[in-house]
């Protein structure tokens, strides 16, 4: 019999999209046969049905693009952005929000995770990586991020003792 390990601790989570977003493919189907009734023709089902069948498929297909490729998931021993997992021994330091009209060099540097840029809607937070290397984290929820990252570093690395 062999031992399974626990999970970690989750610390931070979003989905990413909610699927309540495919509610509008029955909305459209019955707002086209709304419009019908009100052009004084009668209901052809075809078109509600395509509106209905169109719609929902797409956005279903959106909705799971988003769930795989902009949730956040942290937890004591990685932060998963979309599908990249950083494990959290890798981050040295959380950089502090950017403030005041100069932009900060951790705002050039890459975002974590496969897509190109921090995802629209959601906002990146500074992290200083093993190796010198610089990234962006990112969350809609970023103070809640930014509050757990910066308790899973100061917890492993102690912040420098001022003189």
């Amino acid at each position: 019999m062999t031992e399974s390990t626990p999970e970690p601790e989750v610390l931070f989570y979003e989905q990413g999209a909610s699927w309540l977003w495919v509610l509008a493919g029955p909305g459209a189907g019955v707002a086209m046969a709304l419009i019908q009734m009100s052009a004084g023709y009668g209901i052809q089902w075809v078109v509600p049905i395509l509106f209905f069948v169109l719609v929902s498929s797409f956005l279903a297909i959106q909705v799971k693009a988003a769930r795989i490729h902009t949730s956040v998931e942290l937890t004591t021993e990685r932060l998963r952005q979309g599908t990249e997992i950083t494990l959290t021994d890798e981050i040295v330091r959380i950089y502090p929000e950017a403030s005041g009209s100069e932009t900060p060099k951790w705002q050039y540097a890459r975002a974590l995770g496969e897509l190109t840029g921090v995802p629209r809607g959601r906002t990146g937070i500074g992290v200083r990586l093993t190796n010198d290397r610089t990234a962006q984290a990112w969350a809609r929820k970023h103070h809640q991020l930014r509050a757990a990252l910066t308790n899973l570093v100061e917890e492993r690395i102690p912040p420098e003792a001022t003189s």
